[in-house]
């Protein structure tokens, strides 16, 4: 069921589905709800989902001027705050990872447990591992097909608007998002933290976000890429699902970061 939000920054489109716990699905850049559709049947049997498009994606129109993660994070916690009603659990993709962290750290009083993927904290330029890939993303380019494609089926400003919102979100790459290891020590959700072993983002810059939130944890995805919730969907349902539910909180026998921060799940 989808519906509009009218939010303080933009007039945001939702889908909801299922029943139980709030479970905030965040979807990527360029993308629509559409690309959850591995994930809804299975996270919808165990909790109530949410499901935004945010600025410039999707069913939600664009503003004006430049868009930002930190926008795209205070429309979420207006989200959570007006229409989830309260804390939930966060799943982000990619950018909606980078959002997800943004509001866990400057909201901690809505969010319960996070799940990032393919996530970053620092501009392309600085974590892609082929950097390059931002100047083959022009609006017409082959590889943006795809995206293009997904945006002027549902866009309300319609399939010409494109090449606009294409360019303020390879800009936003270019800039954003500019956290630090110590705004990520900021999250105190139970937060898990997946890559595909073949991801946008490096492995290094992968274990450095890692590192940064107090007692995470860490999935990388063998023989995956950066599309792995399309790529091995079982795989990352019951990750999410067990993580969610305290299931992956079991006490290790030789812990070396979690004893070093005193975080949950930590032995000695």
């Amino acid at each position: 069921m989808g519906a509009y939000a009218d939010l303080p920054g933009v007039r945001t489109w939702y889908e909801t589905e299922g029943d139980g716990d709030p479970l905030v699905l965040l979807h990527g850049g360029f993308c629509t709800n559409e690309t959850w559709g591995a994930q809804r049947p299975d996270l919808a049997g165990a909790y109530r989902l949410f499901l935004p498009e945010r600025r410039a994606h999707g069913h939600t129109p664009d503003v004006a001027g430049p868009l930002s993660y930190r926008d795209m994070a205070d429309d979420t916690a207006a989200f959570l705050e007006r229409v989830v009603g309260g804390p939930a659990h966060l799943v982000g993709w990619s950018d909606g990872g980078v959002v997800a962290l943004l509001v866990a750290a400057a909201r901690p009083d809505l969010v319960r447990r996070v799940v990032v993927i393919g996530a970053n904290f620092r501009p392309g330029p600085e974590c892609f591992t082929d950097p390059a890939m931002l100047d083959a993303m022009t609006p017409d380019s082959p590889d943006m097909e795809f995206f293009r494609e997904m945006y002027a089926a549902v866009a309300p400003d319609g399939a010409d608007h494109w090449p606009v919102v294409a360019a303020k979100v390879v800009d936003m790459w270019r800039t954003q998002p500019t956290l630090s290891p110590e705004d990520l020590g900021c999250v105190r959700a139970p937060t898990l933290v997946v890559a595909g072993d073949d991801d946008l983002m490096t492995l290094e810059h992968t274990a450095a976000l890692y590192r940064a939130i107090p007692g995470a944890r860490l999935a990388v995805v063998p023989g995956a890429s950066h599309l792995v919730p399309l790529e091995q969907p079982e795989r990352i349902n019951r990750m999410v699902l067990d993580h969610l539910a305290g299931d992956a909180e079991v006490e290790t026998m030789m812990p070396v970061l979690r004893a070093a921060s005193g975080a949950p799940g930590g032995g000695g």
